[in-house]
């Protein structure tokens, strides 16, 4: 699902939204802020779903054809969250080694992770892992993953709750 930031001058934002449908996509959300303005365009986000990559080339076409400035265009692709925290004895080496290694396994179209500073009694620390990744297969072949290297490094793996 395209997530686009454009810029337009005012005045235009029914005629920045028509080629959406024009081109058989769905809008899902709009956020108009007028205060935000780039030479003296407004910015506009646009959350919206197309088809087909061929549908996304002529709506940007039909875009430029009507001065419409394309300043951001987010994942083409609808993408499903997963998220982990892993608990134990390790370093911000051990989750950035686990994460080039998974990377081999999956396609993350995004991962964030932060860390909790080591507890001082016992050298424990938390880190929390957000992964964006491209289909539900993906989900399953990362949650097999990181359970089975955290068991197999002695350290205790949650996988958070709201997956379908």
């Amino acid at each position: 699902m395209p997530n686009c930031t454009s810029a337009i001058s005012p005045g235009q934002l029914v005629g920045s939204l028509e080629p959406i449908s024009m081109v058989d996509g769905n809008i899902v959300g709009v956020v108009h802020d007028r205060e935000q303005k780039v030479n003296n365009r407004i910015l506009v986000s646009v959350t919206f779903e197309v088809s087909t990559t061929r549908e996304l080339d002529q709506l940007k076409a039909i875009w430029r054809s009507k001065d419409i400035v394309i300043s951001k265009l987010g994942s083409v692709y609808e993408t499903v969250t997963a998220e982990y925290m892993l608990l134990g004895k390790f370093g911000a080496a051990y989750v950035d080694d686990i994460i080039d290694n998974a990377s081999k396994i999956v396609d993350f179209e995004s991962v964030d992770v932060s860390y909790t500073s080591k507890n001082s009694a016992d050298d424990s620390r938390t880190a929390l892992i957000t992964a964006e990744l491209r289909d539900h297969e993906d989900r399953d072949k990362l949650d097999r993953f990181l359970f089975s290297s955290s068991e197999r490094d002695g350290l205790m793996l949650i996988r958070g709750l709201g997956f379908d």
